[in-house]
């Protein structure tokens, strides 16, 4: 899974991909260098962010999301917004990326349910301006795994089909350093939801300074798909392609 911001203030892109020329052609070849689906946000979540409204967030990524599903790009829509992920899916887009697991907007398991498509939860524990608050744990692999259960079940509960849904760590996401890391060492424990998993470790800080984590982003990437992540969500596609493939053929 590709990464692409459209926004102008996301971690470590922000801004670069803010017009929708710009943003069309990054998508085009994020898939040309391998990723499967390309993965589009309007908002950024990085740690302190605010919010955007969602008005904006949708006049950000809808162009985009028309001209790259009318290329054949497999999109999926990078939201919290119930409202946001229907436009998304009606514009092209077939999957849904939703950082909050549902808890964001009460609308969204009906939404996802309703449009019977891919949707991944992530371990949430509040909104980007107040995570740092909630990074508190007696066991992060056993309380994130207790926790995206009951949010699994919950969204079977709403109608969503329980083959639809894919669970995510949410690393750097109310998370210490060794908090991701652990989670990571003991990826195998989440095998216990019955559920695909996505890891998305990509240029987050607790694998160093910005100029030096696309290399680290590979080598964790494919440690995660060698450990049964299905899915890993990049920024380096090509890079990170190539670490998975020598893995798997290592069998690591």
């Amino acid at each position: 899974m590709g990464i692409l911001n459209v926004t102008p203030n996301s971690f470590s892109d922000g801004g670069r991909y803010l017009t929708t020329g710009r943003a069309i052609a990054h998508g085009v070849e994020l898939a040309a260098s391998g990723a499967d689906i390309v993965d589009v946000g309007g908002e950024s979540t990085r740690p302190g962010a605010g919010r955007v409204s969602c008005a904006e967030e949708k006049r950000r990524v809808l162009p985009v999301i028309r001209r790259l599903a009318a290329a054949g790009v497999t999109i999926s829509i990078d939201t919290t917004r119930a409202e946001v992920a229907d436009a998304a899916l009606e514009a092209g887009a077939a999957i849904v990326n939703d950082v909050s697991g549902g808890l964001a907007d009460p609308r969204m398991a009906s939404c996802v349910a309703a449009a019977d498509v891919p949707y991944v939860a992530m371990h949430w524990r509040a909104p980007s301006s107040r995570m740092h608050e909630h990074a508190l744990y007696d066991d992060v692999v056993a309380e994130v795994v207790g926790e995206l259960s009951q949010r699994v079940d919950a969204l079977v509960a709403a109608g969503v089909r329980p083959e639809r849904i894919i669970i995510d760590p949410g690393l750097g996401f109310a998370k210490k350093p060794r908090h991701n890391w652990q989670l990571l060492a003991d990826l195998r424990a989440l095998s216990v939801l019955g559920r695909p998993v996505l890891v998305g470790a990509s240029r987050k800080s607790f694998l160093g300074i910005v100029r030096d984590r696309d290399a680290a982003t590979a080598a964790v990437s494919a440690l995660a798909a060698a450990a049964g992540a299905a899915c890993v969500r990049v920024h380096d596609v090509r890079r990170t392609l190539t670490a998975v493939q020598v893995a798997a053929a290592l069998n690591v």
